[in-house]
């Protein structure tokens, strides 16, 4: 037998490891040249300032940004990590019932994370988001996801399997349980009143992301909170990531109503889903995965 070229060797052994973070290649230090290069440079500038840079800072309905959820730029290797992510697509995502390319993908969050308006569909900043995030993912092979629109590296982990039946399960004593590990883990940073402060965005209230993010969904945020709270030093037990999930997410925050955070078509372009109608709340989420919000806080208090 024939030895195989020793870059498809190398595609082959990344390929195959893409269950964990320990598998991330290192992200590209060295920009394109010319507008390309200038391009991803802004699309980097959105991510980390989303609600700053020009493009974007109008399209923004909260205090967030993209590196909110995407630590470090989507450059740390760990859930949130944009790294392999162009790669993916076009992928299918069940939520938009479409096949989705990775414009559509990034173009979306900023209806639901941001709770603002979705931009223009190929408009500059599109184009630079998708220019950016496809930078971070050079030199992987391509793997399209005929199931969901997520980073290769982390498709089996997201969101993980360990933290599914402990939230069909929970009850009001995981939420006291969470909410004691909240003031304990998280408030330093995020505020008491989860509101945030300047070291770290607002996880409820106005400021925060909207029902219709999938950060909204405790057994989601349960995920991407085992591998990335505290900063620095994640290290939860996915009961405890569970937990506080649970009482993060069961607290005041906006509605979702899809219709009002799409543009007309004659200003942004083709939305690119076949679910058009989509509402979302605090109580309908929590509906969705079977429990009651109510007999989860203990109180009648979410609307």
């Amino acid at each position: 037998m024939s030895k195989l070229p020793t870059l498809f060797l190398a595609f082959a052994s990344l390929a195959a490891g893409y269950s964990g973070a320990q598998s991330l290649p290192t992200p590209p230090t060295q920009y394109p040249s010319g507008q390309l290069g200038d391009l991803v440079k802004l699309g980097e500038d959105i991510v980390m300032n989303t609600d700053k840079n020009p493009l974007t800072k109008d399209l923004v309905g909260n205090k967030l940004t993209c590196a909110s959820c995407h630590i470090d730029g989507g450059k740390q290797p760990t859930i949130g990590t944009f790294i392999g992510s162009a790669t993916v697509y076009p992928a299918y995502s069940s939520r938009e019932d479409a096949v989705l390319t990775l414009q559509d993908r990034n173009d979306n969050c900023f209806m639901r994370s941001m709770n603002g308006t979705r931009p223009l569909v190929d408009g500059k900043a599109s184009i630079a988001m998708a220019a950016y995030v496809s930078w971070l993912s050079e030199g992987i092979p391509m793997r399209m996801d005929p199931v969901k629109p997520v980073t290769p590296f982390f498709s089996e982990k997201w969101p993980d399997k360990a933290v599914r039946p402990l939230v069909k399960k929970s009850s009001h004593a995981d939420y006291v349980q969470g909410e004691a590990l909240y003031k304990d883990q998280c408030a330093a940073c995020h505020g008491d009143d989860g509101l945030g402060s300047d070291a770290a965005p607002p996880l409820w209230g106005e400021g925060s992301y909207n029902s219709g993010a999938g950060m909204a969904v405790p057994g989601q945020l349960a995920t991407w909170v085992e591998q990335n709270m505290p900063p620095g030093n994640a290290g939860l037990k996915p009961s405890q990531a569970v937990d506080v999930s649970l009482y993060i997410d069961a607290q005041p925050r906006p509605a979702f109503d899809l219709k009002a955070h799409l543009l007309p078509a004659s200003e942004m372009g083709v939305y690119n889903a076949k679910v058009l109608d989509e509402k979302d709340s605090v109580r309908s989420v929590y509906k969705s995965i079977g429990l009651d919000v109510d007999a989860i806080r203990g109180d009648k208090a979410i609307p």
